[in-house]
């Protein structure tokens, strides 16, 4: 079965063609704005022909999806009303589903969802601390998100160790421009370092992570910062962006060993907050048999990793450190006989969608029934 991959980011619309976990056509375009752009992305969809499906990633699937669903206009309805849940995001999706479906009417698309992997992590990491009547009104509780990517990531890492995915304790580190930690138990999320939005958790490339919430209060109070702007803030100039200048970890660890000193503290910052955090994660495992770091930092900075690992000897993460500065994902990067096994993963969240695509629809990779 040939999948179609429709992935809309903030800036992007990417296309990928998967035959079995093999990429065989990718089209990247910019996010069309309006009826700008339609025409592209209805050339890119031909070009990607023939497909058997469709597969969408969306961000959020609220309470109510907790499992990819094959796309009708029931779930169009109840996606659009979960816009609210992810402004930033959703709405892309929905005119991502809205173009593809119009290009290819005939062909059965499948909605599948980033908080999935997260929706049955338990009550007590789910839950915020808020009024009962808040939290069951308004639907308040930690959400999470990146879930195609860390699922893809505990089946991946069970695949390199040569142990089932029900026998592993990992902790997955997405690191790219969005950053999160899960802690996934046998195959199952059960915490998680992104929250009700994105927002929560690691310092990002353009988002603070968590903050005090007293902070933004106190900012809106005392200041007379308007909402939409701290909004924007937090969301768009705040991260290495905000201790910086620079987005980009790459021109922010240059400018480190430049002696930039605005740079070397944006590095500790981060570095802090993530070792900080994969320690909580181990803690809500009951320990820790795997690590695992993806996403364009993840996967691509042996400096950020063997830093980060310097800083977790105490649960038993060691890399090697040839291992881990020659590592082109997919490879084990820890030390021989360490405790915590380590590896650099590719991030493929086309993959996943792909899989969970196909086990929707009842279909094998060979284009069979299962």
């Amino acid at each position: 079965m040939r999948v179609l991959v429709v992935n809309a980011g903030s800036s992007s619309l990417k296309l990928s063609v998967l035959d079995g976990d093999e990429a065989v056509v990718s089209e990247n375009l910019p996010t069309p704005q309006g009826r700008a752009g339609e025409d592209d992305v209805r050339e890119a969809i031909e070009r990607c022909r023939p497909v058997d499906a469709v597969g969408h990633r969306v961000v959020h699937g609220g309470d109510e999806f907790v499992e990819p669903v094959r796309v009708d206009d029931r779930v169009v309805r109840r996606l659009e009303a979960l816009a609210d849940l992810a402004p930033l995001h959703q709405p892309k999706s929905l005119r991502a589903l809205e173009l593809v479906g119009r290009v290819l009417p005939d062909v059965p698309a499948v909605a599948c969802f980033d908080t999935a992997f997260h929706a049955r992590i338990p009550p007590a990491a789910a839950t915020y601390a808020l009024p009962a009547e808040w939290r069951k009104r308004w639907n308040l509780r930690r959400y999470g998100f990146h879930g195609l990517s860390h699922a893809y990531v505990a089946e991946r890492v069970a695949e390199l160790a040569g142990r089932p995915a029900g026998g592993l304790r990992t902790v997955s580190c997405h690191l790219g421009a969005g950053a999160s930690l899960a802690a996934i138990d046998r195959g199952v999320s059960v915490d998680t370092t992104m929250g009700f939005t994105p927002l929560e958790g690691l310092v990002m490339a353009t988002r603070s992570g968590s903050v005090d919430p007293g902070l933004v209060l106190w900012l809106e109070e005392h200041v007379g910062m308007p909402p939409t702007e701290l909004a924007s803030t937090l969301e768009h100039r705040s991260g290495l962006l905000g201790l910086t200048g620079s987005a980009d970890m790459r021109a922010v660890l240059a400018a480190e060993t430049a002696g930039d000193a605005d740079a070397g503290l944006a590095v500790e910052v981060y570095l802090h907050r993530l070792r900080r955090e994969v320690a909580g994660m181990a803690a809500a495992l009951g320990g820790l048999d795997a690590i695992a770091f993806t996403g364009g930092v993840g996967e691509r900075s042996p400096e950020i990793r063997g830093r980060a690992a310097a800083g977790l000897a105490f649960l038993g993460v060691e890399l090697d450190d040839g291992a881990n500065a020659a590592a082109e994902p997919d490879a084990e990067i820890g030390r021989a006989g360490a405790p915590v096994r380590a590896f650099a993963i590719a991030a493929r969240e086309d993959v996943q969608i792909a899989r969970e695509v196909r086990r929707v629809l009842g279909q094998s990779d060979n284009g069979g029934t299962e």
